[in-house]
C-alpha cells in the first residue's frame, strides 16, 4: 500500500503503472490459487474487433498479453469492416450465450454504418466487463442495487485512491466531464463512497471556481491542458484521465502526450496522476479484474443449485390429481432453469412451463463429480397399483423441499395409449406429481410424435425399396439412385458408407463396375423377412395384424404386417440408450429392418435413411425439463416399453441431472454438498430394475448408490392369495382390515425383489406406500421382514396425501444409505452376467438367478434365431427379456414368488440400434387394445376456460 503522507513542494505521483502491476500480480496469484482448488476453472475474455484499425489491433494485442500473464483465456474475434448489423448481432448473441465466456468487450470505435450504442447494450450485462451496459450504469446510480461490473477507467481511478490511502468520505469532489464511460460513473462511485460530488460540463458556469474548491478533482473531457494549474486547490488530489497528443518538435515522433490538466498543477496538488502512466494502465488492470470476478462468480453460481421450494396447501380429503395440479401454480420454466444455473443457450422453452435442455451442459460440467444416483423400482405389479411414479416424484420433493438437497427426478414420458386407455398417465399422483400434468400426459414436446414419424418413414422406405427393386433393372435403379446432374453423378454420405460396407473403396459413382453397381443398388429384400412394423401411439387392437399393398398400383405385392405402439419402437429404445447426437446417428444407422434373400441383415444405412431419421430426432434427443408440484426439477425423457424394451428413462437425462446436482472438481463429496438424482425403472424389479442394471448401467457407465423398492400392504396381500380385484366393486375386507397372515405370505414377493437388488451389490430401501386402512402392526411387520430379508430400511410413506412432507423419513434413509455407499470404496456393484457369454447362457442366468426358474425351454424358432444371431456376431449384446410384468414367471396368474417353473422362450429378436437382443417369453402384446370403458370417457374440456377436465 502506498504512503499517504502529504508532500510540501510537489505532488506525489499516483503511479498507475506500478499499482497496475501489483493488481495484475495479485490477480495472477488469485487465479492460480482458484484453479488449484477448482481445476476446471477457466476464466475467458472474448474481444470483438470490427475492421483492422492499427490502434485497435494494438489494444487487442496488449489485452491478449495481459490475459495470458494472469491465466485468463483470451479469444480475438476479428470481423470484416463491412459486416452488417444483423450479422454482428448474431455473432454477439452466440458469444453472449456461450457459458464458457465470462467477459465480452467490443473494441471501439466501430465503423460508421454500425450502431455503437445498440452493440454496447447488446452485450449481456453479466458479461459486460467494460461496464458500459445501461443496466450496469443504471444500477450504479441506485443505492439498493449493485452493477455486475463498474466501468474500468472509473474503477481504476477509485482503486488508485484506495491504494494510496486517500480518504474520500466527506470530501468535496468535482468531476469534469459527464460521459457514460468515465464522468458519470466515477461521480456515482465517489458519491457511494460518501464524497460530496459536483459534476461539471461544457454548460457549467464558473467552472474554474468550482474546481478551486475541490479536494478531489477528476478531469475527463479530452481537451489538452484544459484545466490550468492555478485552478487546482492547494493540497488537492488530481486524477487526470485525459490522454491528448500535443505538437512537440523536440520529440522524435513530433508530438508528446499531455493530459486534460496542465502539468504545472503538480506544484499545487498533493497527489496527481502522471500522463502517461497514470489512469491508462489501471484501466487494463481493472478490465482483467472484472474478467476474473466474472469467471469466479459464474463458477461459484454454476457449482450449486438454488433451492426454491413451491409450498403446497394440503387438503383433506385429497382432491383429484387434476384438481391438485390446477390449484398449484408452477414456477416459470425460465426460473427453474436459472435455479439450475443453465446458460441461455442450454435450454429452449416450450411454452411457460416446459423446456428442452441441450446436451451442451454435459461438456460444460464434464469435470463435476456426479451427484448420488437412486433408482426406484417395485414389487410385481398388481391391479391395486403400488404408486412407483408417486414415490419417485414424492421422494425428490422430500429431498428438495424438506431436506433442502439439490434433487432431480428423471422419469419416462407416458404414452397416449394408456393415457386414453385404462392405466392413465404417469405423472405421479395426489400431492406428488410432475406439473403441468396435462402437458406431460399428452403431447409434451412431441418426442413420441417424432419417434412415430421416424419409425413409419423407415417402414415406408423398406416397402418402397422392395417395390422398386422388384420392378427395375440394376441400371434403372442406379440411374435413379445416383442421377446425373450437369453430367456428374454424386454419392451421398450414406451411399459412400454402403460402398465401404461392401468392400468397394471408390468415391466416384462413374467408376463402379456393373457387378459393383448390382451389389450397391440391389438389397434383394426378402419380403417374408421384413422385420420392421409400423407404430401408432394409440391402443388400437385392430391394427395388430394388417395386410398392406392392396392397391392396384402396388402390382400384387401385398403382405401381412402390423402395428406396435410407438413406445415399443426400437427408435424409442435407441433414444433412451444413446449418449450423444453422433451416437444416436450410429445406432439408427445399424438398426436391422429386414433380411435379404441370402439371409444378410439389411440396415437403415443400407436403405439410405439414417440421416433423415436423425434429422427427425434431433430435438427429441434433448430431455424435457419440468418440475414437481413442490418446485423441484424433473427430466421427462424417453418412454421405452418396459415389457419388450428396457423400460427406463434416458441415459442423457440421468447424466445431465447428475452433473447439475453434482460437486465441482476438487471439492470433496459430502452428505452436505451432494445432490440426488432419482430415476425410475419400469414395472417390478425383475423387469425394469434388472434391465436398468444390465442394459442401462452397462451402456451409461453409471453406478447407482441405492435402490428404492415400492410396495403396499394391499398389493402384498394380493400376492399372498388375496381375492381378485374387480373394477367397480368395493375392495374385499382382506385389503381394508388387518390380516397379518395374508400379508406375511405375500411378503415373499417383496423378499425376492430385495434379494435380487442386493444380488447385484446395491442396497435396497423399501418404501411402503401407506393407506389409511393399513394398521401399525401391518406396517411394523413389513419393516421387520424387510430388514430380515436384507433391506437397508423399510419406511412407510404418505406421499399421495402429503407430498414431500410424507416422505421425509424415506428421504433421510436415502441420504444415510448413499453416504455409507459412497464411503465404501468397493461398493460391490456388478452386472448379473458378462455380455460376452453365449445368448442362451445369459438368458438362463436371468431366468434362474432373478426369476428362480427351474429350467428354460427354447422353441425351434428361438433355437434357429440364436444360431443365426451368433453367426451374425449379435451374441455379444445384453439380453432384454420380454415377459409379463405380473409374475416372475411367464404366466401372469402365478403370483407371489414362484420357483422351479419352466420359462418358455418362443422367439428371440435383435435390436442392433438399441444394442440388445430380446427373447419373447410366452405371448406378448406390443399394441394394447382399448377396454370396454376407456379413460377417454372422462376426458373433456371446458369450452369457456379451455381447462382440461377428467384427466385422472
Amino acid at each position: 500500500m502506498a504512503d499517504s503522507k502529504q508532500p510540501s513542494n510537489t505532488a506525489v505521483l499516483l503511479d498507475g503503472k506500478s499499482i497496475a502491476e501489483q493488481v495484475r500480480n495479485e490477480l495472477k496469484t488469485d487465479v492460480a490459487s482458484f484453479k488449484e482448488k477448482h481445476p476446471s476453472f477457466r476464466p475467458k475474455l472474448v474481444a470483438i474487433q470490427v475492421g483492422e484499425r492499427s490502434d485497435s489491433s494494438l489494444y487487442i494485442r496488449q489485452k491478449s498479453k495481459a490475459c495470458k500473464e494472469i491465466g485468463v483465456d483470451f479469444e480475438h474475434v476479428q470481423l470484416p469492416e463491412d459486416i452488417q448489423q444483423a450479422e454482428l448481432d448474431s455473432r454477439l448473441d452466440s458469444i453472449n450465450n456461450d457459458p464458457s465466456v465470462h467477459g465480452i468487450l467490443v473494441q471501439l470505435p466501430l465503423p460508421d454504418h454500425l450502431n455503437t450504442k445498440h452493440v454496447v447494450h447488446s452485450i449481456c450485462p453479466e458479461k459486460d466487463i467494460d461496464g458500459f451496459h445501461a443496466e450496469n450504469i443504471g444500477n450504479l446510480s441506485k443505492r439498493a442495487t449493485e452493477p455486475f461490473f463498474h466501468s474500468c477507467t472509473p474503477l481504476g481511478c477509485i482503486e488508485l485512491l484506495k491504494r494510496y490511502n486517500i480518504p474520500l468520505a466527506g470530501k468535496s469532489a468535482v468531476v469534469v466531464g459527464r460521459s457514460d464511460i468515465v464522468g458519470a460513473p466515477v461521480a456515482m462511485m465517489l458519491t457511494n463512497m460518501d464524497a460530496t460530488v459536483t459534476v461539471c460540463h461544457s454548460k457549467t458556469p464558473n467552472v474554474e471556481e468550482k474546481m478551486r474548491q475541490a479536494d478531489i478533482l477528476v478531469v475527463a473531457i479530452g481537451k489538452a491542458e484544459f484545466v490550468k494549474a492555478d485552478w487546482v486547490k492547494q493540497g488537492a488530489v488530481v486524477i487526470d484521465v485525459g490522454m491528448n497528443s500535443k505538437d512537440d518538435p523536440t520529440k522524435k515522433a513530433g508530438y508528446r502526450w499531455v493530459g486534460d490538466v496542465e502539468a504545472a498543477a503538480m506544484q499545487h496538488a498533493a497527489y496527481m496522476t502522471p500522463v502517461p502512466g497514470g489512469v491508462g494502465p489501471m484501466t487494463v488492470a481493472m478490465l482483467l479484474s472484472n474478467v476474473v470476478i466474472s469467471g469466479k462468480r459464474h463458477f461459484e453460481a454454476s457449482s450449486k443449485v438454488d433451492i426454491v421450494p413451491n409450498p403446497l396447501k394440503l387438503q383433506d380429503p385429497v382432491p383429484s390429481d387434476i384438481a391438485i395440479a390446477s390449484a398449484q401454480k408452477p414456477k416459470l420454466i425460465s426460473q427453474v432453469a436459472n435455479e439450475l444455473n443453465l446458460a441461455h443457450a442450454e435450454f429452449e422453452p416450450y411454452g411457460k412451463h416446459t423446456a428442452k435442455v441441450t446436451l451442451d451442459v454435459l461438456e460444460r460440467l464434464k469435470d463435476n463429480t456426479n451427484g448420488r444416483y437412486v433408482v426406484v423400482t417395485g414389487i410385481s405389479p398388481t391391479p391395486l397399483g403400488e404408486g412407483k411414479s408417486t414415490v419417485t416424484i414424492g421422494l425428490s420433493q422430500a429431498l428438495y423441499a424438506h431436506l433442502k438437497k439439490p434433487a432431480f427426478a428423471c422419469v419416462r414420458q407416458p404414452s397416449q395409449g394408456p393415457t386414453f386407455g385404462i392405466k392413465g398417465g404417469a405423472a405421479g399422483g395426489g400431492y406428488s406429481q410432475v406439473t403441468p400434468m396435462t402437458s406431460m400426459n399428452l403431447h409434451l414436446t412431441g418426442d413420441i410424435h417424432a419417434i412415430t414419424a421416424a419409425n413409419n418413414l423407415v417402414a415406408a422406405a423398406v416397402d418402397a425399396r422392395y417395390f422398386h427393386e422388384s420392378t427395375q433393372t440394376d441400371m434403372q435403379l442406379f440411374n435413379r439412385l445416383c442421377p446425373k446432374k450437369k453430367g456428374v453423378r454424386s454419392l451421398s454420405e450414406v451411399m459412400t458408407r454402403r460402398l465401404q460396407k461392401l468392400g468397394i473403396d471408390k468415391t466416384d459413382a462413374d467408376e463402379l463396375t456393373s457387378d459393383e453397381i448390382s451389389m450397391f443398388v440391389r438389397l434383394d429384400i426378402d419380403q417374408d423377412a421384413i422385420m420392421w412394423r409400423r407404430v401408432i401411439d394409440t391402443n388400437d387392437r385392430f391394427l395388430r395384424e394388417i395386410t398392406i399393398g392392396e392397391a392396384a398400383t402396388e402390382r400384387g405385392m401385398s403382405r401381412k404386417t402390423g402395428f406396435d405402439i410407438s413406445v415399443a419402437s426400437e427408435i424409442m429404445a435407441v433414444l433412451a440408450l444413446t449418449t450423444s447426437l453422433a451416437d444416436m446417428r450410429e445406432r439408427l444407422g445399424r438398426m436391422v429392418v429386414a433380411l435379404s434373400k441370402q439371409g444378410t441383415p439389411i440396415t437403415c444405412d443400407d436403405i439410405g435413411i439414417t440421416g433423415a431419421l436423425t434429422v427427425l430426432m434431433k430435438d427429441a434427443i434433448n430431455p424435457t425439463l419440468m418440475q414437481t408440484l413442490e418446485g423441484s426439477p424433473v427430466f421427462v425423457h424417453a418412454g421405452p416399453f418396459a415389457n419388450i424394451a428396457h423400460g427406463n428413462s434416458s441415459i442423457v437425462a440421468d447424466r445431465i441431472a447428475l452433473k447439475l446436482v453434482g460437486v465441482p472438481p476438487g471439492e470433496p463429496v459430502t452428505p452436505e454438498n451432494s445432490g440426488y438424482v432419482v430415476t425410475e425403472a419400469g414395472f417390478g424389479a425383475d423387469i425394469g430394475f434388472e434391465k436398468f442394471v444390465n442394459i442401462k448401467c452397462r451402456a451409461s457407465g453409471l453406478v447407482p448408490d441405492a435402490a428404492v423398492i415400492v410396495a403396499t400392504v394391499r398389493a402384498l396381500k394380493m400376492h399372498g392369495g388375496g381375492p381378485d380385484v374387480v373394477p367397480g366393486k368395493p375392495l374385499a375386507d382382506d385389503y381394508t382390515q388387518e390380516n397379518l397372515e395374508l400379508l406375511e405370505k405375500g411378503f415373499a414377493n417383496l423378499r425376492r425383489h430385495i434379494e435380487n437388488v442386493n444380488k447385484v451389490g446395491i442396497p435396497a430401501i423399501v418404501a411402503v406406500n401407506a393407506f389409511s386402512t393399513d394398521t401399525p402392526a401391518e406396517l411394523a411387520l413389513v419393516r421387520k421382514l424387510a430388514c430380515e430379508a436384507g433391506a437397508y430400511d423399510a419406511i412407510p410413506t404418505q406421499l399421495w396425501a402429503k407430498g414431500g412432507a410424507g416422505a421425509t423419513k424415506l428421504a433421510e434413509a436415502v441420504v444415510r444409505c448413499c453416504s455409507e455407499t459412497n464411503n465404501d470404496s468397493d461398493s460391490g456393484f456388478h452386472f448379473l452376467y458378462d455380455a460376452d457369454l453365449p445368448i442362451k447362457e445369459k438368458i438362463e442366468t436371468i431366468a434362474k438367478e432373478f426369476y428362480r426358474a427351474g429350467s428354460v425351454s427354447f422353441s425351434e424358432e428361438a433355437e434357429r434365431k440364436i444360431e443365426q444371431f451368433t453367426k451374425n456376431g449379435w451374441d455379444k449384446m445384453p439380453v432384454c427379456m420380454a415377459k409379463t410384468q405380473y409374475s416372475f414367471s411367464a404366466d401372469p396368474s402365478l403370483k407371489c414368488a414362484p420357483e422351479g417353473f419352466d420359462l418358455p422362450i418362443r422367439d428371440i429378436r435383435a435390436s442392433l440400434g438399441a444394442g440388445f437382443v430380446y427373447p419373447l417369453c410366452g405371448a406378448m402384446q406390443t399394441l394394447p387394445g382399448l377396454p370396454t370403458r376407456p379413460c377417454f370417457y372422462d376426458i373433456d374440456i371446458d369450452a369457456n376456460t379451455g381447462d382440461i377436465l377428467g384427466l385422472f
